[in-house]
C-alpha cells in the first residue's frame, strides 16, 4: 500500500509518499509560503532534488499541486492516483479528546475544531489541509495523527497546572506535551537498535530544534514532557522563550505598554536563543559565534544545556532512574557541541560521551562510552514514517 502523508504548518505543506512495501519513501517534499507571493516547492524524488516556484492561494491549491505533482510521468513517483492507498494527516492538538490516531469521520473533524483555541496557528490549517485532499480524493479513507496524543498517558498530578482547579474545568488548560509523533518514533527506534523491549527501559528522549521538548518514556509510555498547553513552554529553544516566571507577563506589559499579542510574538518569536545571543535564530550561526568567542552566544547555548541537563534530571523522579538518553531534531541530530556540553552536566550520573562517536550528524549512533553508566544515542527522527505506519495499521483493519 502506498500512503500519501501530509503535514500542514502555518504556512506550508510537508509531504510524502511512503509504499509501506519494505516503506520505501518515493517522495519527499516541502511546499512553503503558501498564500504568500512568491510560494515555492523543494522535493527530492528517485535521487532527482526539484525546486518550483508556484503560488498557492490556498491550502486547497497547495494540495491540488501536489497530488498532480505525484503523479507527472517526469518524475516517476506513481502513475496514477488510484496507486494511494490512504492518506496520513498530522494535527497539532488533539486535547483529551484522542489519545491515539483514528480514521477520519465527521465527528473526528468536528473533535479537531473543539481543540482550534488550543492550537490557534495549526489546527485550522490541518483541518484545510485534510478538506482539500478529502476534495481531491473523495474515495481515500484517511487518518489523522495527533502530535499530542502520545502524552495523553501523562498522570493527573504530571498535567495538571496549579491554579484555580475550575480553569481546567472551563477550558481545560493542562499540560498536553506536543512532538509526540517524534518521541514515539525514537524512543521505539532506540529500543530497537538496543535489542531490548521497550517497556524495560527508561528513557529521556531530547528533541532538539527550532521547537524542542523532553519526553521521559517508562513502561513504553510518556509520563513527564516539557511543552506545555502550548509549545511554547519547556525548555528553551530557536526563538521560544520556554518557561519563565510568569509574573514576566503582566510586568513587562505595564513597564512598555505591550499588548497580549505583543507579548505572544517575543515570547515565540524574539526569545531562546536568538533572544540572549542576538546573532541569529539559526543554531548554526549562534553556533559559530560561539566558536569565536563571542559571550552572548556562549551564554545562550550553555545556559540552554544547563536547563536541559537540569531537566533531563529531574525526569528521573518519575521514571524511578535512566537507562537512555536519546537525542532527536535538527539540533540534536546534528548538534555536536550541544550533545557534548548537555552530557558533560550529566557527569555526575556516570554519563560519559566518546567524542569520537560523538563526530556525526544524522547518523543512528551510541555516543556513550562503553563504561559510561548511561546509554547516549543519537536517533534521527521520522515523523512521516510514524504517520504512516499508525495510517497503515488502522487502514488495513478496514478491509
Amino acid at each position: 500500500m502506498k500512503i500519501l502523508i501530509l503535514n500542514c504548518g502555518s504556512s506550508s505543506l510537508k509531504f510524502q509518499v511512503i509504499d509501506m512495501d519494505g516503506e520505501k519513501m518515493l517522495v519527499k517534499g516541502n511546499y512553503e509560503s503558501i498564500g504568500g507571493k512568491r510560494a515555492n516547492l523543494r522535493f527530492k524524488a528517485n535521487g532527482q532534488k526539484v525546486e518550483l516556484e508556484k503560488a498557492a492561494r490556498d491550502y486547497e491549491e497547495a494540495v491540488k499541486f501536489v497530488l498532480n505533482l505525484i503523479q507527472n510521468p517526469e518524475y516517476n513517483i506513481i502513475k496514477s492516483l488510484d496507486e494511494i492507498g490512504a492518506v496520513g494527516h498530522r494535527i497539532v492538538h488533539g486535547g483529551e479528546y484522542y489519545s491515539e490516531s483514528v480514521l477520519i469521520t465527521d465527528e473526528v473533524i468536528e473533535g479537531i475544531k473543539e481543540c482550534i483555541p488550543l492550537a490557534p496557528l495549526h489546527n485550522p490549517e490541518g483541518l484545510a489541509g485534510i478538506k482539500a485532499t478529502q476534495k481531491a480524493l473523495p474515495n481515500t479513507p484517511m487518518v489523522v495523527v495527533f502530535d499530542t496524543a502520545f502524552h495523553q498517558t501523562l498522570p493527573e498530578i504530571a498535567y495538571i497546572y496549579q491554579l484555580p482547579y475550575r480553569y481546567y474545568e472551563q477550558y481545560k488548560l493542562r499540560k498536553y506535551g506536543f512532538h509526540g509523533t517524534s518521541h514515539k518514533f525514537v524512543v521505539r527506534r532506540a529500543a530497537e537498535i538496543l535489542g531490548k523491549d521497550l517497556k524495560d527501559l527508561k528513557i529521556v528522549n531530547c528533541h532538539l530544534g527550532q521547537g524542542a521538548s523532553l519526553c521521559a518514556v517508562k513502561d513504553g509510555k510518556s509520563v513527564e514532557t516539557s511543552m506545555g498547553l502550548t509549545p511554547t513552554g519547556g525548555i528553551p529553544m530557536g526563538t521560544r522563550s520556554g518557561d519563565i516566571d510568569p509574573a514576566i507577563i503582566p510586568y513587562l506589559m505595564r513597564r512598555e505598554e505591550l499588548d497580549a499579542n505583543e507579548i505572544d510574538r517575543m515570547l515565540n518569536k524574539k526569545s531562546g536563543a536568538w533572544g540572549v545571543s542576538g546573532v541569529s535564530d539559526d543554531y548554526r550561526d549562534i553556533e559559530r559565534e560561539y566558536a569565536y568567542g563571542d559571550e552572548r552566544s556562549i551564554l545562550a547555548l550553555d545556559s540552554q544545556a544547563y536547563i536541559i541537563a537540569k531537566t533531563i534530571v529531574s525526569y528521573m523522579v518519575p521514571l524511578g532512574g535512566l537507562d537512555v538518553i536519546t537525542f532527536s531534531g535538527g539540533v540534536g541530530e546534528k548538534g555536536i557541541e550541544e550533545r557534548e556540553r548537555i552530557c558533560k552536566f550529566l557527569e555526575f550520573l556516570g554519563v560519559k560521551i566518546d567524542k569520537e562517536a560523538n563526530n556525526i550528524k544524522g547518523e543512528e549512533r551510541i555516543i556513550s562510552a562503553p563504561d559510561s553508566k548511561i546509554k547516549v544515542m543519537v536517533v534521527p527522527t521520522n515523523e512521516e514514517l510514524m504517520i504512516a505506519r499508525d495510517t497503515y495499521e488502522i487502514v488495513k483493519k478496514l478491509k
